[in-house]
């Protein structure tokens, strides 16, 4: 599958696989910035093309008192801003048709979360902006049945889209990923690993949701064995005191050497020395 990359990603020439990265939600300028600084520090390093990612809103919450954002338009200049000062492009998750042309004015690739994939109207209001799309398979789905979302993109005259997969659900509380699909989707579009939202345990008595974040590397090094494009993959300075996610990032301390080891892996998958 030929790998549709907004122009102005980085080291789009390497044999590396591309990064999503971040933190879940944009919690305020001097964090998104921090946290971007280390990132690319790492990525430039290693050669690996990259895209900032922050949500400027969090929709999904399982409880009401759960942190929803810092306000829709300060969050997204933020992405600008990230985008700006380090030359790298930005991606963000939409929940509204409004959502899509107010994000698209701020940030590279549209998000489409995994619980709404198969909105209609959002996934084509997304497709019309001209950004890239990337559709989060969504938990309920098979990998074969991401073709048709795929096709509402490409039908609305937008062929740069993108599959990822968050893992599928199993039982009421847990996650797995089916790494069989890897190939099948690719077969329609390139397709991204999230490896933070693939080691979710949701719907926990407490209200919020835990994780595995013991078994990030793991995951990813599976996903970069079975051919995945990209990697998608949360991280925090303090992944305790992040207001969304905090259970399964990883912390940015870890980031570099879990990187140098999937690069390392890439390069054995494909047969280069």
């Amino acid at each position: 599958m030929q790998l549709n990359l907004i122009p102005q990603l980085k080291h789009t020439d390497s044999h590396n696989f591309f990064l999503l990265s971040g933190p879940c939600a944009i919690e305020g300028e001097e964090m998104a910035l921090r946290i971007a600084e280390k990132i690319v520090s790492v990525t430039d390093k290693l050669q690996i093309p990259y895209v900032f990612k922050g949500s400027f809103k969090k929709a999904n919450r399982s409880r009401v008192d759960s942190f929803t954002g810092i306000g829709d338009e300060k969050a997204l200049k933020i992405l600008r801003k990230v985008s700006e000062t380090f030359q790298v492009p930005t991606i963000t998750d939409i929940h509204t048709e409004q959502d899509a042309a107010m994000a698209a004015a701020y940030v590279d690739v549209l998000q489409i979360p995994a619980f709404l994939v198969r909105q209609t109207d959002l996934v084509v209001a997304a497709a019309k902006t001209g950004k890239v799309v990337n559709l989060k398979k969504g938990q309920f789905m098979s990998p074969e049945s991401m073709k048709h979302a795929v096709t509402k993109v490409t039908d609305s005259g937008n062929d740069q889209v993108w599959i990822t997969d968050r893992g599928t659900m199993f039982g009421y509380q847990d996650m797995v990923v089916d790494f069989r699909g890897i190939p099948t989707m690719r077969q329609y579009a390139p397709v991204v690993l999230d490896v933070t939202h693939s080691l979710q345990q949701p719907n926990q008595s407490s209200g919020v949701t835990g994780g595995r974040p013991d078994m990030i590397e793991t995951i990813a090094r599976a996903g970069i064995a079975t051919g995945v494009d990209g990697i998608f993959m949360e991280t925090h300075f303090d992944p305790s005191s992040a207001k969304s996610d905090g259970a399964n990032m990883l912390h940015l301390d870890y980031l570099e050497k879990v990187m140098t080891n999937l690069v390392t892996l890439r390069k054995t998958v494909n047969g280069l020395h």
